[in-house]
């Protein structure tokens, strides 16, 4: 399960090799999924910073590796109850209900998720 933070890095040149980083470990990685809310915030945050040619060549990327989950109730229901009890905003509740629900190992360097224990993370 990846987090916005990393999908957002994918096609970036980062100095500190944080991206290689993080694609080693999709490589090494069977199950791949990314929730529908990732999307859209890589999506909006590259469109905002670097226009819309960058957005697109970064959501292409995550569809062409990861299996979209769409948000249905049972997710929107656990997000909510995450949101509640650890103060989250709407999309980190959803990636990490998502994540939950999936039983699926969230990479993210994100600090939002340190404290869900609810959820396993791995941290780049």
């Amino acid at each position: 399960m990846l987090s916005t933070t990393h999908g957002s890095s994918l096609n970036t040149y980062n100095p500190d090799g944080n991206t290689k980083r993080i694609r080693d470990e999709i490589q090494r990685t069977k199950r791949r999924y990314v929730s529908a809310v990732v999307i859209h915030e890589v999506y909006q945050l590259s469109l905002k910073k670097e226009g819309r040619e960058v957005a697109k060549m970064r959501v292409n990327l995550i569809l062409s590796d990861f299996k979209v989950v769409n948000v249905n109730a049972e997710i929107a229901i656990l997000s909510a109850e995450l949101r509640k009890s650890y103060g989250l905003s709407l999309a980190d509740s959803t990636i990490a209900a998502t994540s939950k629900i999936l039983n699926a190992q969230c990479v993210t360097d994100d600090p939002h998720f340190d404290f869900i224990k609810e959820i396993k993370t791995k941290w780049i």
